[in-house]
């Protein structure tokens, strides 16, 4: 899955594959996750916060992920 860099202290990167609804984010420390059942709203609102971190931790961190690397 193709990710774009964002500004974020806790995140690198961010990609989203609306057919399956995952979203793949890789951190600052360089581990990759995919959050599985994950809405495009969600997907597009993370994009659009104030902070990228806090959104993660409050609305995507906790759903269920498979760790990529």
């Amino acid at each position: 899955m193709n990710r774009d860099s964002v500004s974020s202290s806790l995140l690198a990167s961010v990609g989203y594959d609306s057919d399956e609804q995952v979203l793949e984010v890789e951190l600052q420390d360089g581990k990759v996750y995919q959050y599985i059942d994950i809405p495009e709203r969600t997907y597009r609102d993370l994009l659009d916060a104030d902070s990228l971190g806090r959104y993660f931790n409050q609305h995507i961190r906790g759903h269920s992920y498979v760790r990529i690397r």
